[in-house]
C-alpha cells in the first residue's frame, strides 16, 4: 500500500520536471529537407553562442503540417518557415504576388491564432522553381512557363508530395499554365528527382530555386512569368510565449535577419547535396563567415 500511495507522488515529480525542463530548454525544428537541416542548424548553434545554454534540436520532423503542428502543440519553440507556404497550406489563403503583402498577412494571422511570431526574413526567397534539362530549353527556345504551356504532348512531370497536393504547387501550375502532360505526374522524393531529370525519365521537375543541385548543372530555370507561385521568403517563427521567457532571444534571433541571400543558400545546400557534408558542420561554417 505504500508504494501504491508513493507512485501518485513520484509521477506527479516527474511530470512537474519535466514541465520545469520545457520551460527552460529551447528546442528548434524544422522541416525534412537539406535547406531546413541547414538552416535548422544555423539557429540552433547561434542561439547556443548568443545565450551561453545548449538548444534541443528536432530537426527533420517531416512537412508543413507537421511542422506547424509541433510549434502549435509546444513540442518546438521555433523552426523556419516560408511566407508563401504558411499563406496558402496554414491560412489556406489565394496566393498573392506581393511579398510585404503576404508577410503582414501571414504575421497577423500567426499572431492572433496561433500565438506566434514571424521575425524578419533571413533574406532569401525559395520559390518553387520548374525546371528543364538544358538542352531541351536550349532545343525548344524555352525561357518562362508560358512558353512551356505551348509545347504540346511532351511533358513528363517529376514531383515531389508537397508540390502535387499543396494548392499553391500543382494546382496553380495547372491552373496558370496549363502545361500538357505526356503522362501523370510522378511523385518522386525530392532527392530522386534531379537525378531522373538526368537520366531522361522526367523532362521537367518540380524543384526549389535555392536547390544546392542546381548549382553548376546544365538545367534551365523556367520563369514564372504569370507569378502563379507567391512569394516564399524564409523567416523564423517563434512562440510567443518563448519570446516572453527566454530574455535576448528575439535580439538574437534578429541577427540572423537579412544575412542570408539566394545564392548563400543555394551553395550551402550544394555543401550538404553535392559534397556530402553534414549540414552541423556547413551551419557552422556559413555563422563563422558572416561572424555570427
Amino acid at each position: 500500500m505504500a508504494g501504491a500511495k508513493l507512485l501518485p507522488v513520484l509521477i506527479g515529480a516527474g511530470l512537474l520536471l519535466a514541465s520545469c525542463q520545457r520551460a527552460t530548454g529551447l528546442r528548434v525544428g524544422s522541416k525534412n529537407f537539406t535547406e531546413q537541416l541547414v538552416l535548422g542548424e544555423i539557429i540552433a548553434q547561434h542561439l547556443e553562442h548568443r545565450l551561453g545554454q545548449p538548444v534541443e534540436r528536432r530537426l527533420n520532423l517531416g512537412g508543413t503540417l507537421l511542422a506547424h503542428q509541433a510549434l502549435q502543440a509546444g513540442e518546438i519553440d521555433l523552426y523556419p518557415e516560408y511566407t508563401g507556404t504558411a499563406l496558402t497550406s496554414v491560412l489556406k489563403a489565394p496566393a498573392v504576388s506581393d511579398a510585404a503583402m503576404v508577410l503582414d498577412q501571414v504575421r497577423q494571422f500567426y499572431r492572433a491564432q496561433a500565438q506566434a511570431e514571424w521575425l524578419d526574413p533571413l533574406g532569401f526567397n525559395n520559390s518553387f522553381a520548374m525546371v528543364v534539362r538544358g538542352e531541351d530549353a536550349r532545343r525548344l527556345h524555352l525561357a518562362t512557363l508560358t512558353e512551356a504551356g505551348a509545347v504540346k504532348d511532351f511533358w513528363q512531370l517529376g514531383v515531389g508530395f508537397e508540390f502535387q497536393t499543396r494548392p499553391d504547387g500543382l494546382p496553380a501550375l495547372a491552373k496558370i499554365y496549363h502545361l500538357e502532360l505526356k503522362t501523370a505526374p510522378r511523385p518522386m522524393d525530392l532527392g530522386l528527382m534531379f537525378q531522373a531529370l538526368m537520366q531522361k525519365s522526367v523532362n521537367m521537375i518540380a524543384a526549389n530555386s535555392t536547390d544546392g543541385l542546381l548549382a553548376g548543372a546544365d538545367v534551365a530555370i523556367l520563369k514564372d512569368d504569370q507569378a502563379a507561385f507567391p512569394p516564399y521568403q524564409a523567416a523564423i517563427v517563434v512562440r510567443q510565449d518563448r519570446l516572453a521567457a527566454t530574455p535576448k532571444l528575439r535580439e538574437a534571433l534578429n541577427e540572423l535577419s537579412g544575412k542570408i541571400d539566394d545564392a548563400a543558400m543555394r551553395q550551402m545546400n550544394a555543401e550538404v547535396d553535392v559534397k556530402k557534408r553534414s549540414p552541423r558542420e556547413v551551419a557552422a561554417e556559413w555563422l563563422r563567415s558572416a561572424g555570427l
